[in-house]
């Protein structure tokens, strides 16, 4: 199969590239590194990306910026971070892709754990990632010609506890290896609609 994946220099990204690569091709896009650039918030640049790479057999997005902090003293600039980069960066990848997928292919995005086990200082992202499960369910029932969409749910990832640690006290977090299977399941498998829940 021809896959692109955007985001493929990310943490996650590259652990589902080194998978994929293994028996597929596999096209690396990111906002500044891989064979491709992309801003994903951008729907004309996504829409460029595709036009440049031409027809795929399926699309993964590791993608998305969240904003973290207390609730009570949020701007709407910023719960707009999650909304605008990881909600609609990966929903404007789909709504663009979706013309140049062959019959039959997939698209696999991400969402995270905060959707099931919200935490302090995590409304944006438990808002961003339910959301995404949502479009995930309605976007499987539209879809043409046999694509299919999932949503690979991870828990934190080992490799991210330097950063994020402070945030999941209590949580035992997975390889990003180990996450990455989960996308294989969604891109060689046969279902649609579905949430892969990785850890927790």
């Amino acid at each position: 199969m021809k896959i692109v994946v955007i985001g493929a220099s990310g943490t996650l990204g590259r652990a589902v590239c080194a998978e994929l690569k293994t028996r597929h091709e596999v096209i690396e896009v990111g906002a500044s590194h891989g064979d491709h650039h992309v801003d994903a918030t951008n729907l004309p640049s996504v829409e460029r990306l595709f036009h440049e790479i031409g027809r795929v057999d399926a699309v993964v997005t590791t993608i998305g910026k969240l904003h973290f902090g207390p609730f009570r003293d949020m701007t709407a600039d910023q719960f707009w971070i999650g909304l605008r980069d990881k909600l609609m960066g990966q929903v404007n990848v789909v709504l663009a892709a979706q013309h140049q997928l062959n019959d039959g292919g997939s698209f696999t995005l991400t969402s995270g754990i905060l959707a099931e086990e919200p935490i302090r200082d995590g409304v944006n992202a438990t808002t961003v990632n339910l959301a995404l499960e949502g479009f995930v369910r309605g976007a499987a029932i539209e879809l043409p010609r046999g694509i299919r969409i999932n949503l690979v749910s991870p828990t934190v990832l080992e490799e991210s506890m330097g950063a994020y640690g402070a945030y999941f006290r209590g949580f035992e977090p997975v390889t990003a290896q180990r996450a990455a299977l989960a996308f294989c399941r969604s891109v060689e498998g046969a279902q649609t609609g579905r949430v892969y829940r990785v850890g927790g």
